[in-house]
């Protein structure tokens, strides 16, 4: 079977750019990659941050499924301990209600901020946005949107509406076992994301398939990982625009606060300082980067060794043309159907 490819968006702010182009950025880009054969387009959720614009995924995903026709629109994801699992079923029945048969709504206990924007999310109540409910809230959200709480819940008898025939596909969004193991438990999809943490998801992923408990809606395991991936016409010229990606990629892990995405004539200055240059090498690894040929290769290596026969792949560069060229070389390498 040939690998199906899917697209994880984090909406980047390229600097001397705003927010309000990195979300016009987005909706171009989603239109491009249904016309190219994707199979699904997610969008990712952070808050207060200078480099990523995606803040609500679920109100960018019903004007991504109004501007596209095939391609599955779907969260990558929603932080769930932020918020109801209640008011999460409702706004993804609505979503399912709106464009049946297209929505995914992918689930993570990362706050996607810092502490101090996640206490901010919390408005003070007690517990807020704790992940030590988590599991039970995966649980609830699961029986809210296929109207099956049990009878003796507290919340029984309360509807999340729009009910319909059909509901949003869940998966559990997760860089180590402990997302897996709650995917396997409960019967659903999973995705490991490979370009946060490169080391040992092919394990998790196998864990995941061998303590997988068959349910209702998902008699198999569904595995999935996600990982950068930069593609351009040639080697070089890719290792040159993925700088970008990998300075800032270096700053928010060693300062928290890495500002937007750099130009590649700024990566190159900071790539001077030999302790960056070490540091860039380990960030290389969580992505793929490369001209056509050298990107298949590496994906095609992934999916063996995870076990998946599909990939989500995320592009972060400086130059908005070049992010989306890199998504049509890959269409073209790996012979998707375009529209």
């Amino acid at each position: 079977m040939s690998l199906r490819l899917s697209v994880l968006d984090q909406s980047p702010i390229a600097r001397g750019r705003t927010p309000a182009d990195a979300v016009r950025e987005t909706l171009e880009l989603a239109q491009l990659c249904d016309r190219l054969g994707y199979v699904r387009y997610w969008l990712a959720e952070h808050h207060s941050s200078e480099a990523l614009a995606g803040s609500a995924p679920e109100v960018l995903i019903a004007r991504v499924a109004g501007l596209t026709e095939r391609i599955r629109v779907g969260s990558g994801g929603v932080m769930l301990p932020h918020y109801s699992a209640y008011k999460v079923a409702e706004n993804f029945r609505m979503l399912e209600t709106l464009f049946p048969g297209r929505i995914d709504l992918g689930i993570g206990r990362a706050p996607g901020s810092d502490q101090k924007t996640m206490r901010v999310l919390a408005d003070g109540k007690p517990n807020w946005g704790s992940a030590d409910n988590y599991p039970l809230q995966v649980r609830d959200l699961e029986a809210w949107l296929h109207d099956a709480l049990p009878g003796d819940h507290a919340g029984h008898g309360v509807t999340a509406q729009p009910v319909g025939e059909s509901a949003p596909d869940v998966w559990l969004l997760g860089s180590s076992d402990d997302s897996a193991a709650l995917a396997a438990h409960f019967g659903l999809p999973f995705c490991f994301a490979h370009f946060i943490n490169p080391d040992g998801g092919d394990g998790v992923t196998r864990a995941y398939r061998a303590h997988f408990r068959p349910s209702s809606l998902h008699p198999q395991p569904m595995p999935l990982m996600a990982t950068g991936v930069l593609c351009a016409e040639t080697d070089e010229e890719a290792d040159l625009l993925a700088k970008s990606r990998d300075v800032w990629a270096m700053r928010l892990r060693t300062t928290g606060n890495p500002g937007p995405i750099p130009s590649v004539e700024e990566a190159l200055e900071a790539a001077r300082d030999p302790r960056v240059e070490a540091f860039l090498a380990s960030m290389r690894r969580r992505s793929l980067v490369g001209s056509p040929a050298t990107v298949r290769a590496g994906l095609e290596e992934h999916a063996a060794r995870y076990q998946v026969e599909e990939i989500m792949v995320v592009t972060i560069c400086h130059d908005f043309a070049k992010r989306k060229r890199s998504y049509e070389l890959l269409a073209r390498e790996f012979g998707l159907t375009p529209l």
